[in-house]
Order: C-alpha cells, then sequence, then structure tokens
C-alpha cells in the first residue's frame, strides 16, 4: 500500500487531508438520491446481510438499557437502525454529509421506538466530522461503523477520535470491504468491482467517478491484518477479525484499553 494512502483516503486530485475530506463530501452528496438502491443492487443485497450480522455479533452491548451505541460515517443510516432492532440501547447516528443524514432522517418514521409511536425514532443522527466528533470523552460503550472508515482522511486520526468517545473498555466495531485474496473466486471479485460495478453505479448514479473512486478506495485500503495492527497501536485490545463472503468482506472488533 502507498504511505500516502495507508494515511487516509485521496480521491483523484486531493492533496491535502482537507481537500480529501470535502471531495469525499461532495461526492456522497451527490450520489445520495440513488444510494440505497445503488448499496444494495451491487451488492445483491448482502449489505443488508452483513449489516444484519454486525449487529447480532454486538448484541450483548446493545441488549444492556443503559448502553449508548454511535454508528460513524452513518450515511443513511441502515447499520443505525440494525443496531437499534438489535436492543435497548440508546443509538445515534453521526455522518458530515448533510444530503444523505436527511435520508436517515426520513427513515426514523419506519423505524419507531416502542413500536407504538412511529414519531419516536430510536435513532438520532447528528451532522459531524468523523475526525472531530462533537461528544464528550468516554461518551459511549459502543463505537461502529459500516464502508464509511476507509473514506476518512485521516485513519489513525480518526481511530484516536473513537477511542476518545468510548468509554473504558468500550468497544470499536469496524465494516469495510477488502479485496480477498488472488484465486478464481478473488480475481472475480476484482474484475467485477473494477469492470461491472462502476459501469452500472456510473450509469444509474449519474456521477461516475463516484462508482471509480468507491472500487479504488477499496484496493488502496489496508489488508485486514494491517487494519487489526494499527488499531492495536492506538490503543485498542483483544482486536479480532472476521473475514465474510469469500473474503471480501471483514469485521474488525477491538476493545478500548485503560491508560
Amino acid at each position: 500500500m502507498p504511505e500516502a494512502a495507508a494515511k487516509g483516503t485521496r480521491p483523484e486530485g486531493a492533496q491535502t487531508e482537507a481537500d480529501a475530506s470535502r471531495r469525499v463530501r461532495e461526492m456522497f452528496t451527490e450520489i445520495a438520491p440513488r444510494y440505497d438502491f445503488l448499496n444494495h443492487l451491487l451488492s445483491l443485497e448482502l449489505d443488508r446481510v452483513w449489516r444484519a450480522r454486525t449487529a447480532r455479533r454486538l448484541r450483548p452491548i446493545l441488549q444492556r438499557h443503559d448502553a449508548r451505541a454511535l454508528d460513524l460515517c452513518c450515511g443513511t443510516g441502515d447499520l443505525s437502525f440494525a443496531l437499534a432492532r438489535s436492543g435497548p440501547a440508546q443509538v445515534a447516528g453521526a455522518d458530515f454529509s448533510h444530503a444523505m443524514l436527511v435520508r436517515a432522517h426520513a427513515k426514523t418514521k419506519s423505524h419507531p421506538r416502542d413500536g407504538r409511536s412511529a414519531q419516536s425514532p430510536r435513532v438520532v443522527f447528528f451532522e459531524a466530522d468523523a475526525l472531530r466528533l462533537p461528544f464528550g470523552d468516554s461518551s459511549f460503550d459502543l463505537v461502529a461503523t459500516a464502508f464509511g472508515f476507509r473514506n476518512l482522511a485521516n485513519y489513525e486520526a480518526g481511530l484516536r477520535e473513537i477511542r476518545r468517545v468510548l468509554k473504558p473498555g468500550g468497544t470499536l466495531a469496524i465494516l469495510e470491504f477488502t479485496e480477498p485474496a488472488p484465486g478464481v473466486l478473488g480475481d472475480l471479485y476484482r474484475w467485477y468491482c473494477r469492470r461491472v460495478l462502476p459501469t452500472i453505479g456510473g450509469l444509474l448514479s449519474g456521477n461516475p467517478n463516484a462508482y471509480k473512486y468507491l472500487p479504488a478506495s477499496v484496493a488502496r485500503f489496508f489488508r485486514p491484518e494491517e487494519l487489526a495492527s494499527l488499531i492495536t497501536r492506538v490503543g485498542f485490545g483483544s482486536v479480532s477479525c472476521e473475514l465474510w463472503t469469500f473474503g471480501s468482506v471483514a469485521l474488525h472488533i477491538g476493545v478500548k484499553q485503560s491508560g
């Protein structure tokens, strides 16, 4: 992995962290109207399965009435709602794309807090940058993120900010795409991501550059063992990694250590 890519995402043309962040925000703003539809279509509906499976893994935390969970880089809120369905924990979502959050807010009517009132959503959404969160130290028992972490302009800074807002002993969960090992399945995956996905995504979203960036960002992102090493280095312990769907998706889980 190039050294620059290891520090954070760099969309084509971005020279600085601030520029990278701005370009990513603008990209997600442009594709927001078709984002959910294309996520489900291009993943063959597996994105729903991956989020639900992540929520099941985190259920021991979410089943606690006093627990507070944050879905970071929440987009349109699909992981937030999956977490909320898994227990009575308070769930918040945060994203820096206003257009994505508009759609997340719209979904709260179909995800009522107690099944009685559609006006009492279980998830509260905040417009916030993942590198500068508007929450105090030790605010959450769980910080989870699905397919958004690799879009951060600085990965280590993002992990340190997550660690800051987690309580001692709190849990981090990162669900991200990763490239499968070389072989028939891995080669098929790369062909799909580099040829099919950009073509369909570009045509249906009206933004071909976004759907070229997304698979390219996966190719430049950490291998699972590299991300696990970084998570450990910034102060998380008991770091584990599960690979799903032929090694195309990885779930990393770690626990904030004291000190």
